[in-house]
């Protein structure tokens, strides 16, 4: 490991001395590619730099007891020790979780996809409750989400939508937010006070760039239509709807949100493109062997991955074991108390795998 990391200082290094160099800083393209690999590594030296000091520092004060004939100096080296050799094995830890392979998606943007399940209106309300969870999570992280599809009710709840949200490392965040959330309270609906069960479907697709996945335009069926439902006279007097589908994979994408067919079909050709392209990846994680689906996590949406609890006020997260007593405050957005320990146990779990 510390062969790796004496190898991973020296390229920072190198990195380090190429922005100062005046060809690179004329090259904006060149520059930024450069500036931003450095910063991939920047976390990892920080660490990989403190350890090293904290290790010199223990080591020090071992020599210092052997050494030295102050008994005060002494009886001081000796308390620091047990702090010393506490962070110097956090400090590796912390090295080994900055080790481990990166997802190549983590730095993508996402298309949220919210479906209301069993349930009915309720389970509609809960998407549109899901939803303003992640809006308000978004607005915290200074993400940007767009709405691009939605299929709402009459009362204010979500059939079906799809969102795309952008900034800095979306899917690194949420992308351990897709699966089955059911939620167990009293309807609004519900006059005799019975609380009911209902689930929503969370996925989460990193977004997909033309690098990574281009559609050919002979696997394309696009058909134009009437756009039907709620949206006023400009929408549903036009042939604005798109319907397109993939024939390879049977992908079939709709929008008719906006006016015009030609935005319409731009939309529904980049929801498609991301599909696709998480069609493949899901094709290429299933192939893998069961040790590395362990280190990544299923992914599989079919899951219920998680409970919201009402009477209780109790937000179970079922993968981990988690149970929160403050489910409002998450639904507030402060989804951090769930993502962080998600986020630690998938690390811990790929750590484990990796020393197997």
């Amino acid at each position: 490991m510390f062969k790796k990391l004496e190898s991973v200082e020296r390229k920072f290094d190198e990195l380090t001395e190429k922005l100062s160099d005046p060809a690179i800083i004329s090259n904006q393209n060149t520059f930024q590619k450069i500036a931003k690999e450095r910063s991939d590594l920047s976390e990892l030296i920080e660490t990989y730099r403190e350890y090293k000091q904290v290790a010199c520092n223990l080591t020090d004060n071992k020599t210092l007891i052997k050494n030295e004939d102050d008994k005060d100096l002494i009886a001081m080296a000796e308390e620091e020790i047990p702090a010393l050799e506490k962070t110097v094995e956090e400090l590796e830890q912390k090295l080994k979780l900055l080790l481990l392979p990166k997802d190549p998606n983590d730095e993508k943007n996402i298309l949220l996809e919210i479906r209301a399940g069993t349930g009915g209106e309720e389970a509609a309300l809960f998407a549109a409750d899901l939803f303003r969870m992640y809006q308000r999570y978004a607005e915290e992280k200074k993400w940007k989400v767009e709405v691009m599809s939605q299929n709402a009710t009459g009362l204010g709840g979500i059939r079906e939508l799809i969102a795309m949200i952008s900034g800095d490392k979306v899917f690194s965040d949420l992308k351990y937010e897709s699966g089955v959330h059911r939620v167990q309270r009293v309807p609004s609906t519900e006059a005799s006070g019975r609380i009911h069960t209902s689930a929503c479907t969370v996925a989460v697709l990193p977004e997909a760039e033309d690098v990574d996945i281009q559609l050919d335009e002979k696997d394309l069926r696009i058909d134009i239509c009437r756009a039907s439902g709620p949206g006023g006279q400009g929408v549903n007097t036009t042939d604005s709807a798109v319907r397109i589908t993939h024939i390879p994979t049977g992908a079939v994408v709709a929008c008719q949100d906006e006016r015009s067919q030609h935005k319409n079909k731009a939309r529904a050709m980049k929801i498609l493109q991301t599909r696709v392209f998480d069609i493949e990846s899901q094709k290429r994680n299933a192939e893998r062997s069961a040790t590395r689906r362990s280190m990544v996590g299923s992914g599989d949406r079919s899951e219920k991955i998680r409970t919201y609890n009402f009477p209780q006020n109790r937000l179970s997260d079922h993968r981990i074991g988690l149970s929160l007593h403050n489910l409002l405050h998450v639904l507030e957005g402060n989804l951090n108390e769930v993502i962080i320990p998600l986020r630690t146990h998938y690390q811990m779990e790929a750590l484990k795998n990796r020393d197997e």
